[in-house]
């Protein structure tokens, strides 16, 4: 008996095949939304786990702070603890409750991690929780997050003390030469904001020759002859623009900052203090090295023989201009809840750097 034919000439069971084959791409298109929804859903508890982590750490290190055992170094072992059973526990109820909602649709799971991801991203972003994460910074980072904090206070003193008719000149006239300043320290891959900020000390953004030999925005004298071929090659790789004498000294500013930075591996502190002294009798380097000194720390009892109030006036400014750029304007430190609101912003040449070490 042959089999029989559909009206459109297909057997029965070639159509039944046809039919089979064109489900082919369903199975592969499950699995990737599956791969998919499980990593999203992966990243969201990592996300969820560390922010936990920090704000539990960050404030059992505040509230336990001390030495006494039983009052201090005992209930901050406690908090841990806890903080691993309660972890524990909240893997165990979840993986539960993923069950039920995958049979109530494949991407509940993934959903709902990620609501929480972005609400722990949320609460991340609160001044209450920058004071926990400052915390637990100090707490892991031991005697290098103590130097810098203790650096930072004298750089949020220093900014308070800046005047508001002084800062909104300053504000004023640095708006004038921005350009140029943005342009040289994205070149040397400086904050711009710090690169302002030593323009404010070396000239307040008034260029002029001084007694000393400095010139321009940022009173630059003797330059390494490298430096000055380097930071003239790449600024004439763009066109010419108004104030250009000063484009260029910022150029030369910004390479010579940035090259102390690099010879003091990194640390800011010390590259701006570097920059101040210039490379007159070996520079500070040299003078690093006749006191046996390797970093900010170890440096800090021989300050008072050097211009250790240069560099927080840098830091003091730079912050000044990165207020004004998050706000529109000088927040005065010590109004309401600018403390807080300043301390968020990070310090520029600060925040995600090796200094001080």
């Amino acid at each position: 008996m042959s089999p029989k034919v559909s009206k459109s000439g297909a057997t029965a069971k070639g159509g039944r095949g046809k039919k089979n084959g064109g489900n082919k791409t369903r199975p592969h298109s499950t699995r990737r939304f599956s791969v998919t929804a499980l990593i999203v859903e992966c990243v969201a508890l990592l996300i969820i786990g560390l922010v936990t982590t920090v704000a539990t750490l960050g404030f059992a290190a505040k509230r336990f702070s001390g030495l006494s055992p039983t009052a201090n170094l005992l209930p901050f072992a406690a908090a841990v603890l806890a903080l691993v059973v309660g972890c524990a526990l909240f893997l165990t109820l979840w993986f539960l409750a993923r069950r039920w909602l995958l049979r109530l649709h494949p991407s509940l799971a993934a959903a709902l991690t990620l609501i929480l991801a972005v609400t722990c991203g949320y609460t991340a972003a609160h001044p209450k929780f920058f004071s926990m994460y400052e915390q637990f910074r100090t707490m892991v980072g031991g005697r290098e997050e103590v130097a810098r904090r203790q650096l930072a206070h004298q750089i949020y003193a220093s900014y308070r003390r800046i005047a508001p008719h002084d800062a909104t000149a300053m504000l004023t006239r640095e708006k004038l030469h921005d350009p140029a300043i943005r342009e040289a320290a994205a070149t040397f891959h400086l904050d711009a904001d710090l690169l302002a900020g030593l323009a404010a000390v070396e000239s307040s953004f008034l260029p002029r020759p001084s007694a000393d030999g400095g010139d321009g925005l940022f009173q630059i004298t003797s330059i390494p002859q490298a430096i000055r071929d380097e930071a003239k090659r790449r600024s004439r790789q763009t066109a010419r623009q108004p104030f250009e004498d000063q484009r260029e000294n910022a150029f030369f500013g910004a390479a010579t900052l940035a090259h102390y930075i690099h010879l003091m591996d990194g640390d800011v502190f010390l590259g701006l203090l570097a920059y101040n002294i210039g490379p007159k009798n070996g520079g500070l380097l040299s003078i690093m090295r006749q006191y046996g000194a390797r970093d900010f720390v170890s440096i800090q009892p021989y300050l008072q023989r050097l211009p250790a109030d240069y560099p927080i006036r840098v830091f003091a400014w730079s912050l000044l201009f990165r207020v004004a750029g998050a706000s529109d304007g000088h927040l005065p430190y010590q109004d309401g809840a600018n403390a807080a609101r300043i301390q968020t912003l990070g310090i520029p040449g600060l925040d995600g750097v090796a200094a001080p070490r």
